[in-house]
């Protein structure tokens, strides 16, 4: 199974996965990647992706492999993603990548033959939305509570608009008019539980909220949209 999207999880399995971190986080974690290989891909630098994945693989027992723009040439045709997808499997048990195009981890998990985690993409941030849901649960002992989202409707935001639905959070989204949610992520959070109210508004979207969300204006990789 990958995880590419939050939407990939049902609601059950989010729930799940909340739960499982939060017991794992409280009684220390059982040696699950015993054995197992974890290959972390890197197109897009980030410290805390690396430290929290790397930590994570070892406290479950396991191993993991850096894999560095230098050490790994996706996105540059030599040799297409299909091929470094299924080369990687053969040495690995699961593979985390953060590129820059959402479509190279799609043909990356497709081709695959180990489940694939999205670690980031220019269209999605999975694992920071569960990161950020296990924290509210930490917070308020559930998600009866109202967030507000104000940046831009970036990846950070699709996700945690794609989440909120799935566990019944109320979020609000304050965006510039020209940098707002995608209409075809409205719709998937629509279909999933319940889509946020968005607005242009910041003061509107914070009003009553019990926790304010804010992001980069400019996202890495996009300097040139400054």
């Amino acid at each position: 199974m990958n995880v590419l999207t939050v939407d990939d999880l049902t609601a059950d399995e989010l729930t799940t996965v909340l739960e499982r971190a939060a017991d794992y986080k409280a009684d220390g974690a059982p040696d699950a990647m015993a054995g197992r290989t974890l290959a972390m891909i890197f197109e897009k630098p980030s410290t805390r992706t690396r430290v929290s994945f790397e930590t994570g693989a070892t406290q479950l027992g396991g191993h993991a492999i850096f894999l560095g723009p230098d050490d790994i040439h996706l996105g540059r045709g030599e040799p297409p993603v299909r091929d470094t997808a299924r080369a990687v499997s053969r040495y690995v048990d699961v593979v985390m990548a953060r590129l820059f195009d959402h479509d190279d981890v799609v043909e990356f998990g497709e081709y695959a033959t180990v489940p694939v985690v999205n670690g980031l993409t220019d269209a999605a941030h999975p694992c920071q939305t569960l990161a950020d849901l296990l924290t509210v649960r930490e917070r308020f002992g559930g998600f009866d509570v109202e967030v507000a989202w104000v940046g831009d409707g970036n990846n950070v935001c699709r996700s945690l608009v794609l989440g909120a639905a799935m566990v019944g959070l109320e979020l609000a989204v304050a965006t510039p008019a020209d940098h707002g949610v995608d209409a075809d992520v409205l719709n998937r959070a629509a279909e999933l539980g319940a889509a946020p109210e968005t607005t242009t508004d910041p003061a509107a979207a914070v009003d009553g909220a019990d926790v304010v969300y804010t992001d980069v204006w400019v996202s890495m990789g996009e300097e040139a949209d400054r």
